[in-house]
């Protein structure tokens, strides 16, 4: 069986959620009347403190859906250049809600509240208004990095005075909440929206949830209908993320343990170069290049060997740990990647 390192999006539903799936009581989600997703908005409501939320088919469309309910067109908004919002939306700011993404340089994805503040603009008849700030926890092309509480409250605190909205891409949220002991609620207090991925450490097959104001949900739902993401009886997928809700969430400490002994091991080879020696939580981002082996002739060889890594760029090569991953699935990734680099 393939050890896929590729992304913690390769997690496929346990036996146990099976079962939640086929005896989920469904409704017509349009209608509001599907139990089992009101039941998972309930809970991601609460579980990130806000009035409402919003269960929507993928992350990408809670980003895009948030960036259209708190922007105009012609706005500009702020992220860090590794910002999953500007790099790996197909362009979807632009596209969906005609906005200029101003890119911060973060450290890890990580900025400050100076660049922030020095990234602010009232707009006038020549140049965009600054509207919205966007912050991502944890940060995915940082290398999973986790945003302190501090940082994110100040960093916030800078455009809400200057009167931005703030967003909070939650992707691998649990992640951050798992690894630093901070509440959901308290990381996303500071921002007017916020969601989080059902799709990936917690094990869903599909999903994301936004949550914001009551009056933000609204309009978000009108959005939900406009980009093509209403469903019907939706209770059958939105069930996977109630089961990883109550059941995967404590269990993503393993996932970052297994990084580690992942970087600790790369690390260890001659010629490999790891980003990020010491993850913050699931993700490994390393380097070849002293080895003179080629990324593409490296993914390639492991992967006849059992084993699926990814490149996120022409140098830098990306694993990913997760739910399907064990402690000898990283053992076994291991020593195959010590004798393909040998």
């Amino acid at each position: 069986m393939l050890i896929d390192l590729y992304s913690d999006t390769a997690t496929r539903p346990t036996a146990a959620m099976r079962r939640a799936i086929a005896e989920a009581e469904v409704g017509d989600e349009q209608k509001g009347e599907d139990p089992t997703v009101n039941r998972l908005q309930e809970m991601v409501a609460a579980l990130l403190g806000k009035e409402a939320a919003l269960f929507l088919p993928s992350g990408t469309m809670c980003n895009e859906i948030a960036i259209k309910v708190h922007t105009r067109p012609g706005d500009a908004i702020i992220a860090d250049r590794l910002a999953h919002v500007f790099g790996s939306e197909a362009g979807g700011p632009a596209f969906h809600s005609g906005v200029l993404v101003k890119l911060l340089d973060g450290e890890r994805g990580r900025f400050t509240p100076e660049q922030v503040a020095a990234a602010l603009d009232p707009g006038s008849a020549h140049v965009a208004p600054t509207t919205l700030l966007c912050v991502e926890q944890t940060h995915n092309f940082g290398g999973g990095t986790l945003w302190p509480l501090d940082q994110l409250r100040a960093v916030c605190e800078v455009a809400r005075r200057a009167g931005l909205a703030t967003h909070l891409d939650g992707a691998r949220l649990l992640n951050a909440v798992v690894a630093s002991g901070v509440a959901a609620r308290e990381f996303c207090a500071p921002c007017d929206s916020a969601w989080l991925d059902l799709s990936k450490g917690l094990g869903a097959p599909v999903g994301g949830v936004l949550a914001g104001s009551a009056a933000f949900i609204t309009e978000a739902r009108r959005y939900k209908h406009i980009f093509g993401g209403a469903m019907r009886q939706a209770g059958i997928i939105a069930a996977a993320g109630v089961y990883a809700l109550e059941h995967h969430v404590a269990r993503l400490a393993e996932d970052h343990e297994h990084a580690r002994r992942l970087a600790a091991g790369l690390g260890d080879i001659p010629g490999v170069t790891v980003e990020n020696p010491e993850p913050e939580t699931n993700i490994v981002f390393f380097d070849i290049a002293g080895t003179g082996i080629a990324p593409a002739e490296f993914l390639d060889r492991i992967k006849t060997r059992g084993v699926r890594m990814g490149a996120m760029g022409p140098r830098r090569l990306r694993a990913v740990t997760h739910l399907d991953v064990g402690a000898g699935d990283v053992e076994t990734a291991l020593t195959v990647a010590r004798e393909m680099l040998a």
